[in-house]
């Protein structure tokens, strides 16, 4: 059986890109279509096609078509929660190190 935070790098691994944390935040909102996250995202359908495929082999979301869409949510709702943890730790240490450099 692998070895936990092997797991857990592969995870965040799946994570770790820019394009792909943006479509997971687009996701956390609500279900989007190919053509919905292009027109949010600054980059070519073949990119995003790339991003979303690293993101579906890694479970962690889902398509459906309706009609002629393809359609992409969330596999789980606690991708929003660790998303807006992230951003909130980010904000936390942003403020901590403007504090540091305002009192130095």
């Amino acid at each position: 059986m692998p070895y936990v935070p092997v797991l857990k790098a592969e995870f965040f691994k799946a994570i770790g890109h820019p394009i792909r944390i943006r479509v997971l935040e687009l996701l956390s909102e609500d279900e989007q279509s190919v053509s919905d996250l292009l027109a949010a995202i600054d980059v070519g359908q073949a990119h995003l096609s790339q991003q979303l495929g690293v993101l579906r082999r890694a479970g962690l979301v889902h398509a459906r078509r309706e009609g002629s869409h393809v359609l992409y949510a969330l596999t789980d709702a606690r991708m929003a929660e660790l998303l807006a943890v992230s951003r909130q730790m980010l904000v936390d240490m942003a403020t901590a190190t403007r504090d540091e450099l305002l009192n130095a």
